[in-house]
Formats: structure tokens, C-alpha cells, sequence
């Protein structure tokens, strides 16, 4: 909007040029209609339509036709109709109105339960048919809920980078890219007890990551980081024991959650083979889900349905649910970062997915999302942080979400890493 207004100023200042005039009302049309571009109820399904479409037609053009039978009125057809042909385009498909040698008819119908989307595959004399089923009990929710208040509690405030934190018992522990820190409760808070450090086997790269969890006994923790696994365990119960931690180098691949966050679907913890030069996920997990998964930042589980599926933010910037040997789209998450992570709370469908935003560092926010079926349905209004969100994720229990801001501070100003725990309440 501070764009906008600009513009109309510096718009009304040039009316003594009606070529500058055209050039900035061109340029405001431009800048709304980018700005426009929002998430709908039809992203998925058309997405959905043109992966099947792209299966059999591949890349080329192709003449488009699109007849309505169902109660969507115009305005959503010429949305629809828009959100197809780019959805086609990113399969190297130009459809249009023009004379092409293949054809595209796609009929948009509907009864009492469910809405039906049928196209018309056409190439020469041959016809292929695919479509889609949409059940109208189910579609998704054009008007974000807001049933939800997050909340944000600060734990630690330090000037080293920290990859994750771990409350185990009364302790604190932190990754940070080559130690680990071990800090003891005080009346004045957290203070330092000891420091371990790590030799990373790679040069690190600009966003080092690195997973930390607790073992099953709550005894003690396992850290990931690239090229080395550590463990650490309290040789004494008490406050004040000595920690007891060992390092060596790795190439295993990494749990994505705590085992007691993994789904009873799976027989074992999940891991996935990181990419130490690159800072993601290769998409090879074991043991296999049945299917292959694409390069990731970023996952989280959740109850969906009859079954649980994990939660996938791919380095394309998608987001997808992987259930049942299946990958799907999910719409919704425009808005959203590469950082996420799942929180049980008592509000709404009983889990939330905590999401970073994609706006400029130093006014990033979290934000709640649910996700009923294919869509994420904002659940929460955004929290603002000071700072830029480096690390998000669920302690074991999965009641909180723990968060790691980076602050923006002015020239000269050193750079702050601060711990928070962030949690809900209903409205």
C-alpha cells in the first residue's frame, strides 16, 4: 500500500506527460495484479488436473476449452481457468484459445455429494480422459479461521548461533555449528555449566543445521550435524553431575523426529540422508514410505484422517502430504518459509502446524495452520518475531513449539540468537 500511494503521487505529478502517465498507471496496474496473486480454494485441484493432463499430453500446446456444469460461479471460472493454464505451463504446456493440433476440453460438473473435474485429452484421432473428484463436504475453506493465540516465551538470549536446544530434565542443551553447551537452572535462569566441542568433517556452509533429541530414557540426547553424530549422557543424577559426551564421524542418516513423535504407522524411526554441501534432505529415506520423495528442507507429522502423514517442504518451495505409498500437493502455503513444525495442543483438530513466514528478515512471524484435508487453512493471526526464524521444531510430547530467532540489528550492532518457546491457547 506505501508503494501504491507513492505511485499515485508521483503519478499525479506527471500529468503534463501523457506517455509518463501511461507508463505509471501500467506500472500500479502491474504491481497490484502481482500482489494479488493469493492462494484459493482451486489451487490443489488444478494442480492436480494438470499433473494428469501433463502425463499424457507433455509438453507442447494445446487448445483449451472450459465448459461449466456445476454451481461455480463466473468470477471463480475465470480463476480457475487462469490457475490451470499456469499449472500447465509449469509442465512446459501452453494452452489458449488458438488452433493447435491438440486439444483440451475440461468439463467442471457437480451433484449433490461431490463436484467432478473432467478433461478431454485430444491428439489427432485419439481421446484420453482423466479426472478429479471433489467432495463438496470437504472443500476447502476460503476464509482463514482464527481459533487459536500464539504465544512466546523467551529461554535463552546468546550471541553464539544456535541449530537447536533440548530441556532434559534440569538442563539445557544447545547445538550450536562446532560445540555443544550444556547449562544448568539457576534463580537468575540458565547458566553455562560446561562446553563440548565439534569438529565438523565439512567446511560449514552458510545455513548450518543440525538436529538434537533426547535418547528413549530421557537420560540423555543425540545430535546430528553434518559429517559427525554425538552423543551425550549425565553420569550423575543430580544437579551439577558431569555430562559424559562422544563424538565421531558420521555419514548415517538423520532421524526427522524423536521417536516419540513418530507416527505408529512406522515400525521404526524415519531417517533421511542429508546433503552436508547443500543444507537438505536428498529425499532418500529408510525405511522407504513406497515412494520417492523429492529433495526437502523441512518435514513434520500429523494426524490426517484415519492415518498419519508427514509433511514435506520440498527445496522447490512445494508443500506436500505423504500418506498411504502417495504424494499430494498441498495449497495454501505461498506465504509460508522453509521452516515448520507440528504442535499438540487442544484447540481446533488437536494439531497445528507452526509455520515461519516469507517476509523480509527482520519482520518475520509465526503463524498457526490447519490442515484438514488438502489445504492449509491459516488457524491463528501472525506472531511477530524480532528477527528472522533459523530453526524450528517440536520437543518431545510435541505441547510446544521451540523456535530460534536471529536478530536484525543496526550496523555494528552484534547479532543475538534467541531461544523461545512458543505455545497456544483457544479462543
Amino acid at each position: 500500500m506505501r508503494l501504491f500511494r507513492l505511485l499515485l503521487t508521483r503519478t499525479a505529478e506527471m500529468t503534463a506527460s501523457p506517455c509518463a502517465l501511461a507508463l505509471a498507471l501500467g506500472f500500479i496496474v502491474a504491481s497490484v495484479a502481482e500482489c494479488a496473486t493469493v492462494s484459493t480454494p482451486w489451487d490443489q485441484p488444478s494442480a492436480t488436473l494438470a499433473d494428469q493432463i501433463a502425463a499424457i499430453l507433455g509438453p507442447g500446446q494445446a487448445h483449451l476449452t472450459l465448459r461449466n456444469l456445476s454451481t461455480i460461479s463466473n468470477d471463480d471460472l475465470a480463476v480457475i481457468r487462469r490457475i490451470i493454464e499456469q499449472d500447465l505451463r509449469a509442465h512446459g504446456i501452453t494452452a489458449s484459445t488458438d488452433e493447435a493440433a491438440n486439444l483440451l476440453r475440461i468439463t467442471l460438473s457437480e451433484n449433490q455429494h461431490e463436484r467432478l473435474w473432467i478433461a478431454e485429452v485430444i491428439e489427432g484421432t485419439e481421446t484420453k480422459v482423466v479426472m478429479i473428484h471433489l467432495d463438496l463436504a470437504r472443500q476447502p475453506a476460503t476464509t482463514p479461521a482464527t481459533g487459536i493465540t500464539l504465544h512466546k516465551q523467551q529461554i535463552l538470549s546468546t550471541r553464539e548461533p544456535i541449530l537447536a536446544a533440548l530441556e532434559l530434565q534440569s538442563y539445557l542443551v544447545t547445538l550450536e555449528p562446532e560445540q555443544i553447551r550444556i547449562y544448568v537452572r539457576s534463580t537468575s535462569g540458565w547458566s553455562q555449566q560446561s562446553a563440548f566441542p565439534i569438529r565438523p568433517k565439512w567446511p560449514l556452509t552458510r545455513d548450518p543445521r543440525g538436529i538434537l533429541f533426547a535418547t528413549s530414557d530421557d537420560q540423555g540426547f543425540e545430535t546430528y550435524t553434518p559429517g559427525e553424530h554425538c552423543e551425550g549422557a549425565l553420569s550423575a543424577g543430580t544437579p551439577g553431575g558431569q555430562w559424559a559426551i562422544h563424538c565421531h564421524e558420521s555419514d548415517d542418516p538423520w532421524p526427522l523426529a524423536a521417536p516419540s513423535l513418530i507416527s505408529n504407522a512406522y515400525t521404526a524411526p524415519l531417517k533421511a540422508f542429508y546433503n552436508s554441501t547443500r543444507d537438505y534432505f536428498t529425499g532418500v529415506v529408510a525405511p522407504s514410505l513406497g515412494i520417492d520423495l523429492p529433495a526437502f528442507y523441512t518435514t513434520a507429522w500429523l494426524p490426517h484422517g484415519p492415518t498419519t502423514a508427514m509433511l514435506l517442504n520440498g527445496v522447490d518451495g512445494k508443500l506436500q502430504l505423504v500418506e498411504l505409498a502417495a504424494i499430494k500437493p498441498v495449497a495454501g502455503a505461498r506465504d509460508w518459509g522453509s521452516d515448520f513444525a507440528a504442535l499438540q495442543s487442544s484447540c481446533g483438530s488437536g494439531t497445528q502446524i507452526i509455520a515461519s513466514g516469507s517476509g523480509p528478515a527482520a519482520q518475520d512471524s509465526l503463524r498457526a495452520y490447519e490442515i484438514p484435508s488438502l489445504e492449509a487453512i491459516p488457524a491463528s493471526a501472525p506472531l511477530a518475531v524480532d528477527g528472522s526464524v533459523t530453526a524450528l521444531w517440536s520437543p518431545p510430547g510435541g505441547k510446544s513449539v521451540f523456535a530460534v530467532i536471529r536478530s536484525s540489528p543496526p550496523q555494528g550492532q552484534p547479532i543475538e540468537y534467541e531461544v523461545d518457546r512458543v505455545t497456544a491457547t483457544c479462543n
